[in-house]
């Protein structure tokens, strides 16, 4: 029988290339102790070439609440709002195909939406992990202060509101009123909605009993790019609104500029050298007291790996950001390839 008092849930998952863990992601999905008649589970997929289709297409075939759909974009918001279109759900949840959720993921965000009126989206810290030395190190980083400042859906056990966070479960409404994800943002695009939800007056709310967990980055490669391109389009979305970036968005783009200012200066007058070495001094301090953090949380041994971790998010988002000013405010987005052209990091 039907339990249609049960709101039903509609998750959207965007993927490419996510034959490591795609199968895992989206049993931990049907594994869930919601009503099994009240989920359906949305894969729209940006064209994969790595045997992640077949994956898919198998648990299609052995659970119809499984659908899956074309993203021949191949951006991540062009697919999430191919699952909007599609979905049939009054709640929409948006998971990465990188992710796991817990047992009870969907129930405590339903509570949460329905506990909560002036809440138009809710969600839960996400818990970073890899099954790698490299990997473990980027994702411990990835929790500590150091590395992404007063990020709270990463940090851990914190409830309240929040400006933004991942995995959100919002209501069908949300999107009717304030639209859907912006197809021009190959990155940040989440943060760019949940912008428009709080500017319409709506409020997001974190709590630590919604659960996930989510694979972070095997190599350095991969995490400088992703997040050079977190530093690039988050220009473009403050560019959007004519809004000031937060101070967790602003401090590596100044850091990265004043290290080239005082560089540059220091040719003309040396006092300047003197003030970039005390910077570099106070930076180096920085690094230390985060590998701590990071010793401390997840074993010495990947304290060492901890300083690289943190300079390429810092000057990795940074140049980004600069790169993005260049680009999007003084070239007025000239020359810019359209999204589907743009190659993506997993």
């Amino acid at each position: 029988m039907v339990d249609e008092s049960m709101p039903f849930v509609s998750i959207i998952m965007p993927i490419r290339n996510e034959a490591d863990f795609i199968g895992r992601a989206i049993r931990s999905i049907l594994d869930n102790d919601y009503p099994i008649d009240r989920i359906e589970v949305l894969v729209v997929d940006g064209m994969s070439a790595d045997g992640t289709r077949d994956t898919v297409q198998q648990l299609c075939e052995q659970d119809n609440r499984v659908s899956l759909y074309d993203n021949k974009r191949k951006v991540v918001p062009s697919a999430l709002n191919i699952g909007i279109r599609n979905s049939k759900g009054q709640i929409l949840i948006p998971v990465s195909g990188h992710a796991e959720v817990a047992n009870d993921f969907i129930k405590q965000s339903v509570q949460q939406l329905q506990k909560n009126p002036e809440v138009w989206c809710v969600g839960g810290p996400v818990e970073t992990v890899s099954t790698t030395y490299i990997g473990k190190a980027i994702a411990t980083a990835l929790t500590s202060p150091v590395g992404i400042g007063n990020a709270m859906w990463r940090l851990g056990n914190y409830e309240g509101y929040v400006d933004t966070l991942a995995f959100g479960a919002y209501w069908r409404w949300v999107f009717e009123n304030i639209g859907i994800f912006d197809e021009q943002l190959v990155r940040n695009q989440d943060d760019e909605l949940n912008l428009r939800l709080i500017l319409h007056g709506g409020k997001i709310f974190i709590t630590p009993k919604i659960k996930s967990r989510y694979y972070a980055r095997s190599n350095m490669r991969k995490l400088w790019r992703q997040y050079f391109q977190y530093g690039f389009w988050r220009i473009k979305t403050l560019q959007k609104h004519r809004r000031p970036a937060t101070i967790r968005q602003v401090i590596p783009l100044l850091f990265v500029l004043s290290l080239m200012i005082l560089s540059l200066t220091g040719f003309l007058l040396k006092f300047f050298w003197w003030v970039l070495l005390a910077e570099v001094a106070f930076y180096v301090l920085g690094l230390a007291i985060g590998s701590i953090d990071v010793g401390r949380k997840a074993g010495w041994k990947y304290a060492l790996l901890a300083p690289l971790v943190f300079i390429i998010l810092h000057l990795a988002y940074g140049l980004g950001g600069l790169w993005g000013i260049v680009r999007f405010v003084l070239l007025q987005g000239m020359g810019m390839p359209k999204p589907s052209q743009i190659k993506m990091s997993r």
